[in-house]
C-alpha cells in the first residue's frame, strides 16, 4: 500500500504549494487509521522539501513516478521514498530512497550498526544503507509481480542535514554503501546524478501501480524454513529493530570470550521475530565454532524444529540442539558459549518431572553458559510455574556477576503486520487499553462466529490450502479421550458440536501433524509456533459482564496443570491468586489469538461474551462455506450468498464474464447474489469484483483460467493499464466473447491545439503465439472500460 502517489510534476506542485505535508498526513489517516505525531509531520516537511529541490534537475522526467510511505509487504514498516522509471536500456526501475533527518552519527563495531542522537537520547541503529537495502530485498522477495516483472529495485539514502560524511561513509559500512550509496546534505547534485542514471524516462508502464498492487507470496514459516537455515541460506532477512538485535548479540558472544560474563535480554512482542532472530543466531554461532543451544521450556517448537530436520541432520547433532530449560541442573560454570532462551517468560524455579531437581532456571541457564540470552514476553506467562520475567533475570545476572544488556524488537511481521489487531486484542481482552476498539480498517481477517461448527468449517477449508490452520481452546474441558479414545472432550451440546483435544499419538507434533486439523490444540502445543489461521475457542473462564471482562480459573479443567495450586494458593491470599489467575487466563488467549499470521476465527461458548467481541469487531458473524459449482468451479475461495456476505469489507461479488448481459454497472454489482471473499492481503473497496480470464493472450501476467481480482469503472489514464473492455464488433480469440482482457493504449493526435484520441489499441501480453493487437476507432458508444485489473486471486 502506498500512502501518497503521483507524477514529479504532482509532487513538485504539492510541496511548492505548501500542502504535501497535509496531503500524507490525510493519507496516513484515511488509509492506516492512524493520527501522525507532529515530529512525523514537520520530518515530512523538512525531508520532503529537501527531495523537491533534487527532483527539480530538468534530465528527471516530469512524468517519472513518486510514491511516499510504502507499506512494506507482511510488515509493518514503510519506505520512505520511492522514484520511478525507465533507465537507459529502457528497463523498469523504482528507486528506494530512505531519507533521515540526521546530523551526526557515530561508528560502532557491529555490522551495519551505527549511533545517532533520537528524540530520547544517543541510541544504536541501522545503517541507513543497510536499512534502505533490506527493504528492496525484502520487496524483491515478497513482491512476485516485481520479480516475475523484472522491475529493478536500486536502493539508496539521503541525510539532507548532515555536512559530513566521513563517519557514515567510512570503510567499515562499505558493504552496504556499495549497494546502497548514501548522500549527505552536499550531495543533492550527486543524488540528482543518480536519480538520473536510473530513472532516465518516465513512468509510462504505471510501475508504482504495478509494485503496490502487486502479487503479494505467502509468508514463510519458520519450521519449514529451518533446514535450509542451518545450511546457511538466509531464509529470513533481518530488518531494523532485528539487525541490531541479531548484531548486538554477536557482539557480546565476542566480549564473552574474553572473560565477562553477559545477558542478554530481548523484549518482544507476539510476531516481531523473536524466534527468527533466535534460530539465525543459532546459526551463526554455530558456524563460528562457539558451544550453543537453543534452549525452550514448551517441548512444541523444540519437536517441530526437529521433525522438520529429520533426513537433513544426524539426530544425535539435531538434539544437541534443541534442549529443554530443565537441562542445565548439573552443568559447569561457563560450560557453554551461549544459551539462546526463546519464550523465556515460561521458564520455571524447578525441573525435572516431579519439579524436584535443580534450584532455578535462569541461574543455572546464566551460570552454566558465557552468553545466556532471552526472549521474552511478560505477557505470555501462561501458568502458574512460569517465572520468566525481566527482573528475575536482571537479579540472577547481578547476582552470578553477569553483565545486563537489554533491546526491544518491535517490527511486526505476523498478523499480517497488523499492528492494530494486536492492540485490538489487548484492549478487548482487556489486557491493557488501547486506542483499537474496533477493527476499522484493520488489515488482518478476523472473524466472529455464531457456531463453532461454521468456525471449524472454515477452518478446514483454510487448511486446504497449506495444512496450517488449526481450532485452538482455553483449557475449560476435562481430558477425556486421553484414556478412551472414542470419547470427546470439548462438547458444546446446544450446537451438537464434539470434538477432541490433540490426540496423544500426535504429541508436541500436533500442530504440523497430517490430519490433525480435526482435533483441537491447547496452549501447550501451540505456544511458540505459529499458523496461517487460527479458530480460537474461549470457555467459561473468560466472560463478560456489562462490558468488563470477568476470568474464574474454576471453570477451568481439573486436568490443567496451568493453574496447579490455585485452590491452595487462594485459601491464602485470595486477592492474589485471583489477580495471578486473571494475568494467566488473558495472557492465554492472548497467545491463542496472535498464533495465525494471515487469520483469527473467534467464537465464545457464552452468548454476552460473543455478542461482545462481535461488537468490538464489527464484522459478520454468519460465515458458512459453500459448495462451489460451476460457473465458477475451481475458483480455491469462498463463496456466499448476498445475505451471508460483508459486502466491500471482507466480500466482493463474483461474476461470470460470459454470462454477463448487458454490460456491467453498479446496480448489477449490488444486486448480484454470489459474493467472494477475498484473500487477507487485500484491502477491499468499493467497486472491486472478481472474474474469471480464460485464455493465453495475457499468460505474462494472468494464467489461463485464473480468477482476477478488477476495479470497476477505473477513473483517470487507462493507458499501460491492464483493462476488461466490452465491444459490440470484438471477438476475444480465446473464448470468441465480447468481453476481452487487454493492455490498454489510446492513440492521440493534435487537432486545432487540442489533444484528441483516434483510436484504442488493445495489447495481448503473452509468451504464445497467434495473438495480435485489436485496433479500434474512439468510440465510446461502442467501448466500455469495464474494469481496471488489479490482481490474480487464486
Amino acid at each position: 500500500m502506498i500512502v501518497y502517489s503521483g507524477t514529479k510534476r504532482e509532487f513538485l506542485d504539492d510541496v511548492r504549494s505548501n500542502v504535501i505535508a497535509d496531503k500524507v498526513e490525510t493519507e496516513v489517516l484515511r488509509r492506516l487509521n492512524r493520527n501522525s505525531p507532529r515530529n512525523e509531520k514537520m520530518s515530512w516537511e523538512n525531508s520532503l522539501q529537501y527531495m523537491s529541490q533534487v527532483l527539480w534537475d530538468e534530465d528527471i522526467p516530469a512524468s517519472a513516478g513518486v510514491a511516499i510511505e510504502y507499506n512494506l509487504p507482511m510488515t509493518n514498516r514503510r519506505v520512505d521514498f520511492i522514484l520511478t522509471g525507465k533507465d537507459k536500456d529502457r528497463q523498469d526501475t523504482a528507486v528506494i530512497i530512505e531519507l533521515k533527518q540526521w546530523q551526526n552519527v557515530e561508528k560502532t563495531n557491529k555490522d551495519a550498526i551505527v549511533k545517532t542522537r533520537f528524540q530520547h537520547g544517543v541510541k544504536e541503529t541501522n545503517h541507513p544503507s543497510y536499512q534502505a537495502w533490506s527493504y528492496g530485498a525484502l520487496i524483491q522477495d515478497y513482491n512476485e509481480t516485481v520479480r516475475q516483472e523484472s522491475i529493478l529495485l536500486q536502493p539508496c539514502a539521503y541525510l539532507h542535514n548532515m555536512d559530513f560524511g566521513h563517519v557514515i561513509n567510512d570503510p567499515f559500512y562499505d558493504a552496504h554503501t556499495s549497494r546502497a550509496p548514501v548522500f549527505i546534505k552536499q550531495d543533492a547534485i550527486r543524488l540528482a546524478n543518480f536519480l538520473k542514471k536510473y530513472v532516465r524516462y518516465g513512468d509510462s508502464d504505471n510501475i508504482l501501480y504495478r509494485i503496490e498492487h502487486g502479487v503479494i507470496k505467502p509468508s514463510k514459516n519458520l519450521a519449514d524454513a529451518l533446514a535450509s537455515m542451518l545450511d546457511g541460506n538466509p531464509e529470513f532477512l533481518m530488518i531494523d529493530d532485528q539487525k541490531l538485535v541479531y548484531e548486538t548479540a554477536l557482539n557480546l558472544a565476542h566480549k564473552a570470550q574474553t572473560g565477562q560474563k553477559q545477558t542478554l535480554i530481548v523484549n518482544g512482542g507476539p510476531g516481531t521475530g523473536k524466534s527468527v532472530v533466535a534460530i539465525n543466531l543459532l546459526v551463526e554461532m554455530t558456524n563460528r565454532e562457539l558451544l550453543v543451544q537453543y534452549v525452550s521450556k514448551n517441548a512444541a517448537p523444540r519437536e517441530v524444529f526437529k521433525k522438520k530436520l529429520i533426513g537433513s541432520k544426524k539426530k544425535t547433532h539435531i538434539d544437541q540442539m534443541f534442549k529443554g530449560s530443565g537441562a542445565y541442573t548439573e552443568v559447569e560454570q561457563n560450560q557453554f558459549d551461549a544459551l539462546i532462551v526463546d519464550e523465556a517468560h515460561r521458564l520455571n524455579e524447578k525441573s525435572g518431572l516431579y519439579g524436584n531437581l535443580g534450584e532455578n532456571q535462569i541461574k543455572e541457564i546464566i551460570s552454566g553458559s558465557k552468553l545466556s540470552i532471552f526472549f521474552i514476553d511478560e505477557f505470555q506467562r501462561v501458568t502458574l510455574q512460569d517465572i520468566g520475567t525481566n527482573d528475575s533475570i536482571k537479579s540472577w545476572a547481578d547476582e552470578l556477576s553477569s553483565t545486563v544488556t537489554e533491546v526491544n524488537l518491535s517490527s511486526q511481521f505476523r498478523c499480517n503486520g497488523s499492528d492494530g489487531y494486536l492492540a485490538w486484542v489487548d484492549n478487548v481482552l482487556q489486557v491493557r487499553p488501547t486506542a483499537n476498539t474496533t477493527l476499522d480498517d484493520i488489515d488482518y481477517e478476523v472473524r466472529v462466529f455464531d457456531d463453532p461448527n461454521v468456525m471449524r468449517m472454515v477452518i478446514k477449508e483454510k487448511n486446504r490450502l497449506a495444512n496450517k490452520a488449526r481450532m485452538v481452546a482455553g483449557y475449560c474441558w476435562d481430558w477425556k479421550s486421553k484414556k478412551d479414545k472414542s470419547d470427546m472432550d470439548i462438547v458444546i451440546p446446544e450446537f451438537d458440536f464434539e470434538a477432541q483435544w490433540n490426540l496423544t499419538d500426535d504429541g508436541s507434533l500436533w500442530l504440523i501433524a497430517e490430519n490433525s486439523v480435526d482435533q483441537i490444540g491447547c496452549i501447550h502445543t501451540c505456544q511458540g509456533l505459529e499458523l496461517d489461521y487460527v479458530g480460537v475457542i474461549l470457555g467459561d473462564d473468560f466472560v463478560v459482564r456489562d462490558g468488563i471482562a470477568v476470568t474464574d480459573a474454576r471453570n477451568r479443567s481439573s486436568n490443567d496443570r496451568s493453574i496447579r495450586g490455585f485452590k491452595t494458593m487462594l485459601k491464602r491470599d485470595k486477592e492474589l491468586a485471583q489477580s495471578l489467575t486473571d494475568e494467566i487466563i488473558k495472557n492465554t488467549y492472548r497467545t491463542l489469538m496472535t498464533r495465525g499470521q494471515k487469520g483469527c476465527f473467534i467464537y465464545s461458548t457464552d452468548k454476552e461474551t460473543l455478542d461482545y467481541f462481535k461488537a468490538s469487531a464489527i464484522c459478520s458473524t454468519k460465515q458458512e462455506i459453500k459448495s462451489i459449482s460451476s460457473p465458477f468451479d475451481g475458483l480455491a475461495l469462498n463463496i456466499v450468498s448476498i445475505e451471508e456476505a460483508n459486502p466491500y469489507v471482507t466480500h466482493v461479488p463474483i461474476f461470470d464474464i460470459q454470462a454477463a448481459a448487458g454490460g456491467f454497472s453498479d446496480s448489477q454489482m449490488a444486486d448480484c447474489n454470489e459474493w467472494v471473499e477475498l484473500p487477507d492481503y487485500i484491502r477491499v473497496s468499493e467497486g472491486m469484483f472478481v472474474a474469471q480470464v480464460v485464455g493465453e493472450s495475457m499468460n505474462r501476467r494472468i494464467p489461463n483460467g485464473a480468477w482476477c481480482l478488477f476495479k470497476l469503472n477505473p477513473g483517470g489514464s487507462r493507458n499501460g493499464k491492464v483493462v476488461l473492455v466490452q465491444h459490440r464488433s470484438i471477438e476475444d480469440p480465446d473464448h470468441g466473447g465480447s468481453f476481452t482482457v487487454k493492455l490498454y493504449q489510446s492513440v492521440k493526435n493534435f487537432e486545432h491545439d487540442e489533444q484528441v484520441n483516434v483510436k484504442v489499441i488493445l495489447k495481448p501480453d503473452t509468451l504464445s503465439f497467434g495473438y495480435s493487437n485489436i485496433e479500434l476507432s474512439d468510440d465510446s458508444e461502442e467501448l466500455m472500460v469495464i474494469g481496471e485489473f488489479l490482481s490474480v486471486v487464486s
